[in-house]
């Protein structure tokens, strides 16, 4: 995707990064697998779809439920649809297909891949269904109608920033633990990475690179293989939360816990507690409840009277982190902890 693009539609929404404690921690995650809400019951005049790419990743249960506190206080219904997993393209198309049939006026979805799903948007807005992207945006973005997510490419800057200088002048020998292939969310915390590293993509400081799906599982192995072909690694990217926590048991395993600087993003309450225990060196936080809470609204408003949003609409993100340095702002455990979802 051209970055230039996504910097020119960005519309930051003023104050994302002070909301109040009420607002971040509207959502309480749990585990469950429910995939319907009742927010207006079968009667109501306003239907939304909200397709997660998944229902268990504590993330999008606490999309999912931000969006169903939203949608009883609208007064609307909230049908939620997910993917079987990281990466479920082909499921999450049939949920589209599904959701339309059942006549919703909104759609609200975190894309699995960001350009396998653009039939099945086109299909939807052209049956007059407004689609809203949430977290991850669409390659190209104008596929939807408007995107409210965290900046991934700034997240993945400030990540990379705050490794650089926590490692300060020992020569850098970086892993990379990704994500899955084709999001937008991927390749942006991927590139802003190593644009706040100040590096490009090929240099012979990054030494492994590993695709994880963010499952901490996956992340766990790859980081194993990682270190037998590149046992003197000292800095780590990771795509998230749970891939970084795989990651450290890997290397704790390996005895080099006090040799690799690790950063993240998301924001978790297990995540920030990884960050106070440093387990993560730091992590960029970001505010799902606040995605939920903005597509809902704007399908709201929409269905009452015609307003549509657009364009990329900036959640905000925070650095969590007990190591600050400086340049790179950021806030303590101890607020994180009073932010964090999950």
């Amino acid at each position: 995707m051209d970055r230039s693009a996504h910097s020119r539609v960005r519309k930051p929404i003023v104050g994302a990064l002070l909301l109040s404690t009420a607002v971040l921690l509207g959502a309480t995650a749990c585990g469950s697998g429910d995939t319907a809400g009742g927010g207006g019951g079968g009667d109501s005049d306003i239907k939304i779809g909200l397709i997660t790419k998944t229902d268990s990743n504590p993330f999008f249960v606490t999309i999912r439920e931000s969006a169903q506190a939203a949608a009883d206080e609208a007064g609307a219904e909230l049908i939620a649809l997910a993917g079987a997993f990281d990466g479920d393209n082909e499921g999450q198309v049939s949920a589209i297909e599904n959701l339309v049939s059942q006549g919703v006026q909104g759609i609200l979805i975190t894309p699995n891949s960001s350009s396998g799903i653009l039939s099945a948007i086109k299909q939807a807005r052209d049956n007059g269904v407004i689609v809203i992207a949430l977290d991850t945006a669409t390659d190209p973005e104008d596929a939807v109608d408007a995107t409210f997510a965290t900046d991934n490419l700034a997240a993945g800057v400030t990540q990379g920033m705050w490794v650089k200088a926590t490692l300060g002048n020992t020569p850098p020998q970086i892993v990379m633990l990704d994500g899955t292939p084709g999001g937008t969310v991927d390749t942006f915390r991927h590139d802003g990475f190593l644009e706040g590293f100040g590096i490009e993509e090929g240099d012979p400081a990054i030494v492994g690179q590993e695709n994880t799906n963010g499952d901490q599982t996956k992340a766990q192995t790859a980081m194993e293989n990682l270190l037998q072909r590149a046992p003197e690694v000292n800095a780590l990217y990771t795509i998230n939360e749970p891939a970084a926590a795989g990651a450290y048991e890997a290397i704790e395993a390996a005895g080099l816990e006090n040799q690799v600087t690790i950063g993240s993003i998301d924001g978790g309450c297990a995540g920030v507690q990884n960050v106070a225990d440093g387990v993560i060196g730091a992590t960029v936080m970001q505010f799902p409840s606040l995605m939920a809470e903005s597509g809902v609204d704007a399908v709201v408003a929409y269905v009452k009277d015609g307003t549509k949003p657009s364009g990329f609409n900036d959640t905000g993100s925070m650095l969590i982190t007990d190591q600050p340095v400086d340049g790179v702002e950021s806030q303590d455990t101890a607020w994180g902890a009073e932010n964090c979802w999950g």
